[in-house]
């Protein structure tokens, strides 16, 4: 990814305009390009993610005490992690009714570690924390363990990236507020800048990490594709995703709901990229949650209309659906309850106009 060293009101703008520089306000309804047909409905998010890795006691250990994710539950190479309570011996599946699910690990023992080229499939899936103070004060807990990481400052969020035993990618992040984000013409400004990293850390003084806190939610996908034109008949054609940001070099993101974006996809991983072996740490399956049954058939009729195979599993929730990108990700469709938090991504406020 690489940024313009000129800056608009001392932020620097990737030169991927023609030389224009000449940002807007993105208010709700400026920015985006619509799907012709079928569009995801506002209150849109994405659900928990599935990954396969080696040896589920490592990467539980890495998710619990490195990045702070509560055990919900554990029964056999299986474990669902959130933020609720730490599951106490014997209650199995009580900490998870209590508290979404974010992370799930399926143990494929002796897997290999994720390739970090070659592959489609998942680049990283994302965190995102509540608040500013709370994205510092893992800075914070990530110098004193030593922990490798990546930063960038998009213009509409604040990130830091990490991998897990088995190279699986994760992104931690917070938003800016919306009313900071800015158009050229239709599509969002989003750079790779330096981030402030000793000013994140200060953000949340006196204060040590105590794991994710609550109204931590996944943020988004970013995935590693074939090609940007079939994933965009896919994501945006089909599923019904607004594309937001289309000039980023080799990569498209995509949104629901004027969110920045659900999902990443880019072609970073190299030409005659191949999803991953079987015997590979890999993503085996990442969610998007619907809030009505109506949304959910109608996306499910745009699939069977656009020739992608639609399944109903037999586990999971009643009308979920199930299908395939071009490149083999699974993807799920799922209805979520409209009583469950949106996490920070409620509706425009006089404070935040959205």
């Amino acid at each position: 990814m690489t940024t313009d060293t000129r800056k608009v009101d001392g932020i620097a703008r990737p030169d991927r305009f023609g030389g224009r520089l000449d940002p807007e306000p993105a208010f709700p309804g400026t920015y985006g390009l619509r799907p012709d047909g079928f569009r995801l409905p506002e209150g849109t998010r994405p659900g928990p993610v599935r990954l396969q890795v080696a040896d589920l006691e490592r990467s539980l250990a890495f998710y619990e005490q490195v990045l702070g994710l509560r055990r919900l539950e554990r029964e056999g190479p299986r474990a669902l992690l959130g933020t609720g309570p730490a599951q106490p011996p014997g209650a199995a599946g009580a900490a998870a009714a209590a508290s979404p699910v974010l992370v799930e690990l399926r143990e494929r023992r002796g897997a290999r570690p994720a390739p970090r080229r070659g592959r489609t499939g998942l680049y990283h899936f994302a965190l995102l924390l509540p608040d500013r103070a709370a994205l510092g004060r893992f800075v914070r807990h990530a110098a004193e363990l030593g922990l490798p990481l990546g930063a960038g400052d998009h213009l509409v969020s604040e990130s830091l990236y990490l991998h897990d035993p088995d190279d699986l990618g994760i992104e931690i992040y917070i938003d800016r507020p919306r009313r900071a984000w800015q158009r050229i013409g239709h599509e969002l400004v989003m750079a790779t800048d330096p981030l402030d990293l000793t000013g994140l850390a200060e953000a949340g003084p006196g204060e040590p990490w105590t794991g994710m806190p609550t109204g931590t939610v996944i943020g988004h996908l970013h995935l590693h594709v074939g090609d940007l034109a079939t994933a965009s008949t896919f994501y945006s054609g089909t599923v019904g995703f607004d594309q937001t940001v289309w000039s980023y070099p080799g990569a498209l993101f995509l949104a629901a709901d004027g969110y920045h974006h659900h999902l990443g996809t880019n072609v970073w991983a190299g030409p005659g990229a191949s999803p991953p072996l079987d015997d590979e740490a890999q993503l085996l399956e990442w969610t998007v949650e619907l809030p009505d049954a109506a949304s959910l058939a109608a996306v499910s009729e745009s699939l069977v209309r656009g020739g992608y195979e639609v399944n109903r599993p037999p586990t999971g929730g009643e009308a979920d659906v199930v299908t395939r990108d071009p490149w083999g990700t699974r993807l799920r469709l799922s209805r979520f309850s409209p009583e469950a938090s949106r996490s920070g991504r409620e509706g425009p406020t006089a404070e935040d106009p959205r």
